[in-house]
């Protein structure tokens, strides 16, 4: 394999591993999203819950 071969063989690998890992960050985000949005609705019925029993 001659050195500009390896060369673009390397940068397009170089790009897929980048795409990999945006894809792989975003699948975090949304994840880290999804259980904040959980937390958060539980946090209302705790306080809804609350308030009822005070009541």
């Amino acid at each position: 394999m001659g050195p500009e071969l390896h060369y673009q063989v390397m940068i397009s690998r170089a790009a897929e591993l980048q795409e990999e890992a945006a894809d792989h960050r975003r699948a975090r985000q949304a994840q880290a999203g999804m259980k904040a949005q959980q937390r958060s609705g539980q946090r209302r019925l705790r306080a809804a819950f609350g308030k009822l029993r005070t009541s």
